[in-house]
């Protein structure tokens, strides 16, 4: 089953619908999710989710079956996975996924909000 990008926002948008200070903004040509402004990760354009795990479970998480590192560059960005739709095809996959990278956010000092 192949989904677009706006079927997985609808769904990572309902997954994230009451949690409290979750934000959304328009990067790396598709949708990221931050929570206190720390980056969760994302839904690109070709309808795969970025997840930003962080470092010290960034080799668990690309041991896991359709994941991979994070390349757009040439450079691949430590702690941020790419992960297939394979791998989020369940509700409870993408609940996995999104946990993980809400769960890392969670764990960083709140962002300064703009003034």
């Amino acid at each position: 089953m192949v989904i677009s990008n706006e079927e997985l926002l609808k769904r990572v948008r309902k997954v994230f619908s009451r949690r409290k200070n979750i934000s959304e903004k328009r990067m790396f040509g598709g949708h990221c999710f931050f929570a206190n402004g720390n980056m969760i990760g994302g839904v690109t354009g070709d309808g795969e989710l970025i997840i930003r795990v962080g470092p010290d479970v960034y080799e668990d998480a690309l041991g896991h079956q359709h994941s991979r590192k994070m390349d757009f560059t040439g450079r691949p960005m430590r702690g941020f996975v790419v992960v297939e739709e394979a791998g989020f095809e369940s509700d409870a996959d993408l609940k996995f996924w999104l946990n993980r990278g809400h769960d890392y956010a969670k764990s960083l000092p709140p962002k300064p909000t703009a003034k």
